[in-house]
C-alpha cells in the first residue's frame, strides 16, 4: 500500500463495479463457464478473460472468427445468463467504510463498469449501493481497456482525468485508468500506482490525505 505521505487529494473517485465495489465473481464465473459450455469454448481459454473488459471484447477473443452479428448474438446470451443470477452478490469488504469515507470529504465519486446498465443495477442494488454517477458499457463507443469510460465518468463529474483516483481489480481496468491519464490503485495485488489490500485502506488513505 502506498504510504500516506505520497496520497494527495483527489478531485474524484472512480471506482469499477465487479471485484472492486460489489463481489460478484462467484456469478461472473458461473455464466461465462456456462455459456462457454454452451459455446464449445475450452474452460481454460475463458478463464483468464473472465473479469474486466466487455463481454463482446472477451468473445472476440475466444471465438475470432465470429463475425459482428454473432458476437452481438453471444454477448447477448452470455449477459441473459447473468441477469438471471444474483445469489451472493455483495459489497466488498471495505465498501462502506470507503463509501463513509467519501461522503465526510465531499468527494465526488462514479461507478465504472463493463457491465450494461441492467445487470449494474441489479448487482449495485443487491449490494446495497446507490452510486451518484453510473457509466456503463453502453455510455462509450469503447470499453475498457480503452480509456473512454473513465474519460466519460471524468467529463460528467466536471473534473479533470488527470485529477482522478480510479480503482480496479483486473488489468484491462487498470489500463484503462492509466490510458485516461488517472492515478490507478489496484486491488487483488496487481501492480498499480497504489496497491490496496481492500477497500478500507483506501478509505483510511483518503481520510488521512484530507
Amino acid at each position: 500500500m502506498l504510504g500516506v505521505r505520497a496520497m494527495r487529494r483527489f478531485a474524484a473517485v472512480l471506482l469499477d463495479m465487479d471485484g472492486t465495489l460489489v463481489d460478484s465473481d462467484a456469478a461472473v464465473e458461473r455464466a461465462w463457464l456456462a455459456w462457454a459450455a454452451e459455446a464449445g469454448v475450452p474452460a481454460e481459454l475463458i478463464l483468464p478473460r473472465m473479469h474486466g473488459s466487455p463481454a463482446p471484447t472477451t468473445i472476440r477473443a475466444v471465438c475470432p472468427a465470429l463475425d459482428d452479428d454473432a458476437v452481438d448474438l453471444a454477448a447477448a446470451r452470455q449477459l441473459q445468463l447473468q441477469y438471471a443470477d444474483l445469489d451472493d452478490v455483495v459489497a466488498t469488504p471495505g465498501a462502506a467504510r470507503l463509501l463513509v469515507a467519501l461522503k465526510e470529504l465531499d468527494l465526488p465519486w462514479a461507478v465504472v463498469t463493463s457491465a450494461d446498465r441492467r445487470l449494474a443495477a441489479a448487482r449495485l442494488g443487491a449490494a446495497g449501493i446507490d452510486p451518484p454517477l453510473l457509466v456503463t458499457v453502453e455510455d462509450t463507443a469503447h470499453g475498457k481497456p480503452a480509456p473512454d469510460p473513465y474519460l466519460a465518468a471524468a467529463a460528467r463529474l466536471g473534473v479533470a482525468p488527470g485529477d482522478c483516483l480510479v480503482v480496479e481489480d483486473s488489468q484491462p481496468g487498470i489500463d484503462a485508468g492509466h490510458a485516461a491519464g488517472a492515478t490507478v490503485a489496484a486491488l487483488r495485488g496487481l501492480d498499480a500506482d497504489i496497491r490496496l489490500g481492500d477497500l478500507g485502506d483506501l478509505a483510511d488513505l483518503l481520510l488521512a490525505a484530507g
